[in-house]
């Protein structure tokens, strides 16, 4: 794993940080994502666990809310590249969520892939590096995941990555109407070993 990157007074700044794998680069983003990105936003597919597919104006902020998060705390979702395979898959990486909850505040880990990428592995290895690096330069003391309870594909990345679940700990989003199917959320946690 390659981690050159430099420590700051605000904390880990490291605009620079790649993240590889056998298979994959994490990286920050670049102008010639945005249209992938868009498109991977616009799939019913990919947003099946979502409230809805985002316009290519609601994509293209999302990413500049990514490149903020960056900038303000030198770590995020990064893009993904998979060798021999495609310049972008999608994102791999931390956030820090912006709702409140019995949780928070946290940092979360996070993955949103191009449907033709998924069955893979690709995630559950991608993931695995960012725990990696989560729990090694940033020394972050916990990892959560979360996802809509319905979503059984990102509950087994989190399973396969060594995340644990309490049913204790799952909760209402607040961003989702009490009764959607998307509203109860499962919490995963993970420390360093």
């Amino acid at each position: 794993m390659n981690t050159d990157g430099h420590r700051s007074e605000r904390g880990w700044a490291a605009p620079d940080v790649e993240i590889t794998t056998p298979r994959l680069m994490l990286r920050r983003w670049r102008p010639e994502d945005l249209a992938p990105f868009a498109a991977l936003n616009a799939d019913p597919r990919v947003m099946e666990f979502f409230p809805k597919p985002l316009s290519r104006e609601e994509s293209d902020a999302m990413v500049g809310r990514i490149q903020q998060h960056f900038a303000d705390h030198g770590f995020g979702l990064w893009a993904v590249e998979v060798s021999g395979i495609t310049p972008f898959a999608g994102f791999i990486g931390l956030a820090i969520p912006r709702f409140t909850a019995h949780f928070t505040p946290c940092v979360e880990i996070g993955w949103r892939l191009a449907a033709e990428c998924w069955g893979q592995g690709f995630a559950t290895e991608g993931a695995r590096a960012v725990l990696s690096h989560a729990f090694g330069p940033l020394r972050l003391p916990e990892v959560v995941s979360m996802t809509a309870m319905c979503n059984l594909r990102s509950r087994r990345v989190m399973e396969r990555i060594g995340m644990r679940h309490d049913p204790r700990d799952d909760f209402d989003h607040p961003s989702i109407a009490p009764g959607d199917r998307l509203c109860r959320h499962v919490l995963y946690r993970a420390t360093p070993i």
